[in-house]
């Protein structure tokens, strides 16, 4: 079992800069993700990274946001910038023993989730 701690997050000015942190109990495998919720949206794929640090982005947020590990420590970032009103959303990490993917149902491991809030 794998255990996710999300961090970061809260509320920001349209435009502006926040760091979500995911800590993992034990290296979860091969891919950590993040998804984001929307209020009455359905959760979304945003970003992934695997263990040989190959990156995947939603076009939404290509550009703006970058995703980071430290295998040292199990720790995932996401550096978002440029944040707009629409990004504002629940955003969970996830963790996968898989092959890369970005279908929701296919992660094993989830954390609580943290809000992230950006407005106008």
């Amino acid at each position: 079992q794998v255990q996710l701690v999300e961090s970061g997050g809260g509320l920001v000015q349209d435009g502006g800069s926040l760091r979500l942190s995911c800590a993992a109990s034990r290296r979860p495998a091969h891919e950590m993700a993040w998804f984001r919720q929307a209020p009455g949206k359905a959760r979304e794929f945003v970003v992934a990274i695997d263990w040989s640090e190959s990156k995947y982005y939603a076009d939404a947020v290509k550009g703006r946001f970058t995703n980071s590990k430290d295998i040292y420590k199990n720790t995932v970032d996401l550096r978002m910038t440029s944040l707009k009103p629409e990004d504002t959303a629940v955003y969970y990490c996830a963790a996968n023993k898989g092959r890369h993917t970005i279908v929701e149902s296919l992660y094993d491991y989830w954390g609580q989730g943290t809000q992230v809030t950006v407005s106008s």
